[in-house]
């Protein structure tokens, strides 16, 4: 068997002179580089044709900025067409911010594994600009409550996996920055392993270089959960609605409960295959393990809500109690069980 040839690609917007050495020093070590200029000014024209100069490296260009993802698939693309099996690539970011020494880790890593998708996670110590922290947090949360998997840096660039999986990859859908984030969600759906090899955490002059805008971009990365949200929040509306309508009738909080709620999850289950998941299988792939979880959450739902006016809450407020609740382990569980399998990237 052929020795994996090591390739590393670095999607570039308006990097600095610093790109030079660092790719130079990674040839050095072996790899292949294949570098996207994604649309950056002409003020960095000298960088890019110094790079073009360079043995072992390869310039791809974009006329205008196209985002982050799109650099990525660029590339990707460059590189299933033009490189011969097998190989191992590794993504790195082009700000300084990947140690020669952990982009060599995470690529052995992936040669061992090269069925997994291999990340470079930090752990966010030592001086680490305070949006950073946050933002790594917050996003690290939202993965696991979305896909049910863990894991510690979901916003490194600092990837490696074999060409095995560049097919999967170039069908994963985004452009910009929430591309990354979808790659880690399809590949939890797809039940693709993901590794951590631990790196160093680096952010030079408070992260200055970076070109990730923090409200326009975290709404991308985050725009799964918002879709997810506001389909539920549809269902609850409905959900609620009913409910009132049949206790008013009827006076029967349990027999309004269960009544509003069949109405309801057929219309949650509608949304959510469809419009959130993105399930392109048939109603009958799914229904009957979508049945059993709305069976279980209106059993769970209908003793809550029984207990809570036992205890004396109002059965208007006590509802709405039971459905936040009711409300994550929904998702946790249509994510990690019902929609699974047979998902759109």
């Amino acid at each position: 068997m052929d020795t994996p040839r090591r390739i590393v690609l670095i999607p570039a917007y308006e990097p600095d002179n610093t790109l030079v050495p660092f790719t130079e020093g990674l040839v050095g070590a072996g790899f292949r580089a294949v570098v996207v200029d994604d649309g950056s000014s002409a003020g960095c024209g000298d960088v890019f044709e110094k790079l073009s100069d360079m043995e072992g490296v390869t310039v791809l260009r974009h006329a205008v900025n196209r985002g982050k993802g799109a650099a990525l698939k660029t590339g990707l693309q460059h590189i299933s067409s033009h490189c011969p099996l097998p190989y191992t690539v590794v993504t790195a970011d082009a700000d300084g911010q990947h140690r020669e020494g952990d982009i060599y880790r995470v690529c052995r890593e992936a040669e061992a594994c090269p069925e997994a998708l291999v990340l470079g996670s930090r752990r966010f110590d030592g001086k680490v600009p305070l949006r950073s922290r946050i933002g790594n947090t917050i996003t690290r949360t939202v993965f696991r409550l979305t896909s049910g998997v863990k894991v510690y840096d979901t916003q490194t660039g600092l990837r490696a996996f074999s060409d095995e999986l560049v097919p999967w990859m170039l069908t994963v859908s985004g452009e910009r920055y929430e591309y990354e984030m979808q790659v880690l969600l399809s590949a939890a759906r797809s039940g693709i392993p993901l590794r951590e090899v631990r790196i160093e955490t680096v952010y030079l002059d408070g992260n200055a270089s970076s070109h990730f805008d923090t409200v326009r971009d975290s709404f991308r990365i985050y725009r799964e959960i918002l879709h997810f949200s506001g389909a539920s929040l549809l269902s609850f509306c409905l959900d609620y609605l009913l409910f009132c309508v049949f206790l008013a009738v009827s006076g029967r909080l349990l027999l309004s409960n269960v009544a509003a709620r069949l109405i309801s999850a057929a219309f949650n289950y509608t949304l959510n295959r469809r419009l959130v998941f993105r399930s392109q299988a048939s109603v009958a792939d799914f229904a009957p393990a979508y049945a059993l979880l709305a069976a279980l959450i209106l059993v769970s739902g209908t003793i809550l809500l029984k207990g809570l006016s036992l205890l004396g809450v109002s059965g208007y407020l006590a509802k709405i109690a039971v459905e936040l609740v009711m409300f994550a382990v929904s998702f946790s569980l249509q994510r990690s069980w019902v929609f699974r399998t047979g998902l759109r990237a």
